[in-house]
């Protein structure tokens, strides 16, 4: 059995691979693939409304906020965040709390003036700033939720007098929140919701039209929210997918329920990492994310040979991203709490193979 603790593209459930495969040779008894219906036909049609449908029931999202599933990533959000929501001559505020942070940082500059509020690369990214104070003259304040490469998140939205726009990519649906605290949120699914190739954007529809800006269509939020998320062809498999993912979660609960199977996971991960004396946690221990756990050995020696081991036992994605080595398991919703506890077991036993 492989345990899949890869940042993404992630684990799934398995019912949620076996229903789509079964949608790729046949969809809906329709004798054609998912892959080629045709994105106007009334089945596609209900799949983008149960979707929209889900995500608005699971993240009890407030009316007056419209939900898009767009193309492109998180890197193109990057950019169409300040085109929409940035006045010539104005001003955004962001918070630097690692590589994708700082790659919005760097594409908004592009588009116009930005405040970098705080930042943590003084320390690798190890922790996530605190006591910063976000200027009531920004257009907007814009933060990443959860920092996949170094393992932090960021748990109580920020007190912010201008709206506040946050990069949920790897920690949506994986717990709580409150819409109605956001003027956008927007996430690339392939963490929690679906495969990679849809984003997720949830976005307050009165901040919109109000920059000024003449924008390409493709880029201007209107055009889909009128459009229905249909502009240009949508990604259909990977929206319906999604789709399949979110009635699991539903089946299961919904967030409220993943929220404390990934408390309880985290738990279970960060004991161990405190409590083996051949590992040691890398973010502060106040902000670890419960999505993304960086760990290293204490004897880099060992590193190799707990990799080989972990790959033995199954354990499949643990090498920590290039940037920063090491190890990091990412415990998405998907992710039962019997692969933490294969982790789990996988670090005991080089334990003892390494008195």
């Amino acid at each position: 059995m492989k345990h899949n603790f890869g940042a993404g593209p992630c684990i799934l459930p398995q019912e949620v691979f076996e229903e789509a495969a079964r949608a790729v040779v046949n969809f809906n008894d329709t004798g054609l693939s998912i892959l080629e219906i045709s994105h106007r036909s009334k089945e596609f049609e209900a799949v983008m409304a149960e979707t929209e449908r889900l995500v608005r029931e699971l993240l009890a999202v407030p009316h007056g906020h419209s939900i898009l599933f767009l193309q492109g990533g998180a890197s193109t959000q990057f950019a169409m965040v300040p085109m929409n929501l940035l006045p010539p001559g104005g001003k955004a505020a962001y918070l630097d709390t690692g590589t994708w942070a700082s790659k919005a940082i760097k594409e908004a500059k592009k588009i116009g003036d930005v405040s970098v509020v705080a930042s943590s690369s003084d320390a690798n990214y190890t922790y996530i700033p605190k006591g910063y104070e976000v200027p009531g003259d920004a257009a907007y304040f814009h933060y990443t939720s959860n920092n996949t490469i170094f393992g932090t998140e960021v748990f109580e939205t920020p007190q912010s007098p201008v709206p506040v726009v946050s990069d949920m990519s790897s920690d949506i649906l994986s717990r709580r929140i409150n819409v109605a605290d956001f003027g956008l949120i927007y996430a690339g699914a392939q963490k929690n919701m679906g495969p990679a190739g849809v984003t997720l954007v949830i976005v307050k529809d009165e901040l919109l039209g109000k920059t000024g800006r003449t924008l390409p269509a493709i880029f201007d939020y209107q055009p889909h929210i009128a459009a229905g998320s249909m502009y240009n062809t949508p990604p259909v498999f990977s929206i319906y997918v999604s789709m399949l993912n979110l009635r699991w979660l539903k089946a299961k609960g919904g967030v409220d329920v993943i929220e404390q199977e990934n408390i309880i996971k985290a738990r279970t991960l960060y004991d161990e990492i405190d409590r083996n004396p051949l590992f040691r946690g890398t973010a502060a221990p106040e902000d670890r994310s419960r999505m993304n756990v960086t760990f290293v050995t204490e004897n880099k020696e060992h590193e190799a040979p707990f990799l080989e081991l972990a790959k033995e036992r199954g354990l499949v994605g643990l090498k920590g991203h290039r940037s920063v080595g090491g190890f990091r398991a990412s415990i998405y919703n998907a992710l039962s709490i019997t692969g933490v506890n294969a982790l789990v077991d996988a670090m005991q036993e080089f334990e003892e193979q390494n008195k």
